[in-house]
């Protein structure tokens, strides 16, 4: 029986959206294109509808306010690019860290080639940005500040009230895109409370499937679109939408919702656990203590993270080493490096991602096997 620690890479879709994407494209009334007018476009246009009522209230915000996308990179980059060049007169200036997900760092060298200000402020040993660099950075020039809500390679948590108060104070015109992808269905997140503009969403890291992403735009906030076609959408992202992604979102979503505290607790606890029968084993954790407990970032002295990575994976225990999207380059975290982690220390790392489907006897096994592994290379 494997056991699977790399749901920040991606996460196994719940029995119960497989069985409603099977059901949908199986029926002989519900694979219509929603834009077609007909009763089978009409059908599919209701489940569109449908799942946009339900995402729209258990994210609180209005369904206008929501478009669904293809991954969540599409809605990091629309949010950036967007903003940016549907605005000009907000000014030329975008802040960030060198922190954030390849989606953001991509988008914003491409703003940096278009002419654009990017200014990236330093992260502290925990992960969070510096508020001190952030106050001093913003001026009547920012237009965008950009942040990941929880870092997908060490779990550190965004002291988004703080970032806000500081933009409030600094100049409230400047709008915050969020990327959410990590925290959602994890950490509560109600858009209309929570004093962001846009917000990024992908459904693969929540038990939905690959190829759904959400994006958020706050009601008065103008965006130019990154996809052009039809206009569907209300012309904000064009292509042909798909209904039975839209409803796997939504049933993911709610089931991760329905127990958020109560997961959050119980994996506070596993996390706690399984760090510290790690560091008896002479790891050294490197996710700050505050951290989501869904991520944990450790260093095995000795280990290089590709062999404990394949190591583990032949006893069919499946981590990861840095980022999914960054995985194939094997150069050591961009991450940890701005953390300051020195070089022999991050280039040890390996990263364990939890669901909330994880168990105590998962972890347990897992610490059983590291400690094999130490024995038989005699480390």
């Amino acid at each position: 029986m494997s056991i699977y620690l790399d749901n920040s890479a991606t996460t196994k879709p719940l029995p119960e959206v497989a069985r409603l994407v099977y059901e949908t494209l199986s029926g002989d009334e519900t694979f219509g294109n929603p834009g077609s007018l007909h009763r089978l476009g009409v059908l599919a246009e209701k489940d569109l509808n449908d799942s946009l009522d339900k995402i729209s209230k258990l994210l609180s915000c209005k369904k206008e306010e929501l478009y669904f996308t293809s991954c969540g990179s599409e809605s990091v980059n629309t949010s950036i690019l967007g903003y940016m060049h549907q605005n000009p007169r907000a000014g030329k200036k975008v802040i960030s860290t060198r922190t954030e997900h390849k989606a953001s760092l991509e988008s914003l060298e491409k703003l940096a080639k278009e002419g654009y200000e990017i200014c990236y402020i330093p992260v502290k040993s925990d992960g969070k940005p510096d508020l001190d660099a952030l106050s001093d950075a913003i001026d009547e020039n920012t237009a965008l500040l950009t942040f990941t809500h929880v870092n997908n390679e060490t779990g550190s948590i965004l002291p988004l009230q703080e970032i806000i108060e500081i933009r409030n104070k600094k100049n409230r015109n400047t709008k915050i895109h969020l990327d959410c992808v990590q925290s959602l269905g994890k950490l509560p997140i109600s858009l209309s409370r929570m004093g962001i503009d846009m917000a990024s969403f992908s459904g693969h890291k929540i038990h939905a499937l690959k190829g759904f992403g959400l994006l958020y735009i706050k009601s008065g906030v103008r965006v130019a679109p990154l996809i052009l076609g039809g206009g569907q959408q209300r012309g904000m992202r064009s292509g042909t939408q798909s209904p039975y992604l839209a409803s796997a979102f939504a049933l993911a979503l709610e089931k991760a919702l329905e127990d958020i505290d109560g997961n959050l607790l119980r994996m506070t606890g596993l996390r706690d656990r399984f760090s510290a029968d790690l560091i008896d084993l002479g790891a050294q954790i490197l996710s700050p203590a505050d951290a989501l407990p869904y991520v944990l970032n450790v260093s095995f002295p000795s280990f290089q993270s590709e062999t404990m990575l394949h190591c583990l994976e032949e006893k069919e225990i499946f981590v990861s080493t840095v980022s999914a999207c960054s995985s194939k380059t094997k150069k050591v975290s961009y991450v940890l490096t701005e953390m300051g982690i020195r070089r022999e220390i991050a280039s040890n790392a390996v990263r364990f991602s939890f669901s909330r489907f994880n168990t105590k006897e998962e972890l347990d096994q897992t610490v059983k096997s590291i400690k094999e592994i130490y024995e038989r290379y005699k480390v």
